[in-house]
């Protein structure tokens, strides 16, 4: 997945200061760079809120984890109560209609966490280290977001994932999604990732065959107009950026706590 403007996400998304401002719907698109007539914020101190946020620390064999105990658990853990109440009375609602609910998850600091690769490359991006960071199928979970696929599951709602990972690394994502617990719907047809090579036929309007053009929003909202012509009805639709997000095509949305980067 290609991840553009990392750094200039700590100036964009790391408003922190101190508090965890990631709850579901508190960050907002008005989270803007600094004004270019006064000086930047500074990247230092901002790489210290956003490990005061996740509560970052380093294991045994030197991997960068976040705290069960830190703020950003604590947003996570309100965000995941909420959707599981929201879940159970949509999917109650949705099968007395005899309609087919459906959640989508993205996958990148959705529910695989990516802490570890932005520490270790100072919040920069590089394709050739993302992918063999990809390949190692070694990422922990977001924390309760496994919990949470399984408990849509559990209620009856098809669980689907869109994700800007490439279609080169679903092997690796399927693995890695087993790991942490994540193991409900892992085929081709309910995990959509991009590609560029062939894309499919409802994206046409912005991907062709070796073309593509789509955004980021085009895509994952494209993505979500097709499972819902599949005829399910996406009650719910959780990403960590407002790309994963916007576009239309779910009832609800839930925006997961991201301070390391920003995808336009």
């Amino acid at each position: 997945m290609h991840k553009p403007l990392r750094i200039a996400a700590l100036v964009a998304a790391c408003a922190l200061a101190g508090g965890a401002l990631y709850g579901a719907g508190a960050a907002t698109a008005g989270q803007s760079t600094a004004n270019s007539t006064h000086e930047p914020y500074n990247i230092g101190l901002l790489v210290k809120d956003i490990d005061t946020y996740y509560g970052t620390t380093a294991d045994a064999s030197g991997v960068y984890q976040a705290s069960p105990d830190s703020p950003y658990a604590k947003d996570l853990a309100r965000i995941d109560a909420d959707a599981k109440r929201y879940i159970d009375k949509a999917a109650r609602k949705a099968h007395h209609r005899g309609e087919k609910p459906a959640v989508v998850f993205d996958i990148d600091d959705t529910l695989l966490l990516s802490l570890d690769y932005e520490k270790r490359y100072n919040y920069t991006y590089n394709s050739a280290t993302w992918a063999a960071y990809v390949n190692k199928a070694d990422r922990p979970a977001v924390f309760g977001s496994p919990e949470l696929v399984r408990y849509a599951a559990s209620k009856g709602v098809e669980v689907f994932y869109n994700s800007g990972l490439s279609e080169a690394q679903r092997s690796a994502a399927v693995e890695n999604l087993k790991k942490v617990g994540a193991d409900v719907n892992l085929d081709a047809d309910h995990m959509f990732l991009k590609d560029a090579a062939n894309p499919p036929s409802y994206l046409s309007g912005c991907a062709a065959p070796g073309a593509w053009k789509c955004t980021t929003v085009q895509y994952k909202s494209g993505t979500r107009e097709h499972i819902e012509d599949l005829g399910y009805d996406i009650i719910a639709n959780f990403g960590d950026q407002y790309s994963d997000l916007d576009g239309g095509y779910a009832d609800r949305t839930y925006k997961l706590p991201n301070p390391t980067y920003f995808v336009s």
